[in-house]
């Protein structure tokens, strides 16, 4: 990696440090989704869950607001296949689900923890058009 690419990657780590405040290692999230952590990386690779390296020598996390009360918050499954389905990875995925939307009102990820998931869902598939 050459320097430019080094700057690029610490600022996008940055960037959704700031939006994301919470993260999980993979520890964490099976334990507060009662599963093994072999389980947590499936549902990564299934894009049940999204998982970056939010600073230089974190390794890989969730953000903990994809879990809610023990289980990850409905629809956002759905959601990370659509957007991967469009061509984004993870770090685009978890940045479009946690910057705020004035039209949405709010961020994607608050409206999916409220249960107002469809038009959360209908916006991300016009982004794969």
């Amino acid at each position: 990696m050459n320097e430019t690419q080094t700057q690029d990657t610490d600022r996008q780590q940055d960037d959704l440090a700031a939006l994301i405040g919470e993260w999980l290692d993979w520890g964490r999230a099976s334990e507060l989704l009662g599963v093994s952590v072999s389980k947590v990386r499936q549902m990564i690779r299934e894009h049940q869950l999204a998982a970056v390296v939010p600073a230089p020598g974190a390794g890989q996390q969730v953000p903990a607001e994809l879990l809610l009360e023990g289980v990850v918050v409905k629809g956002v499954p759905g959601v990370l296949t659509v957007l991967h389905d469009a061509g984004y990875d993870d770090r685009e995925a978890l940045t479009w689900l946690f910057t705020s939307d004035d039209t949405l009102p709010g961020r994607p990820i608050d409206a999916l923890r409220e249960n107002r998931g469809s038009e959360v869902k209908r916006r991300a598939q016009a982004m794969g058009f």
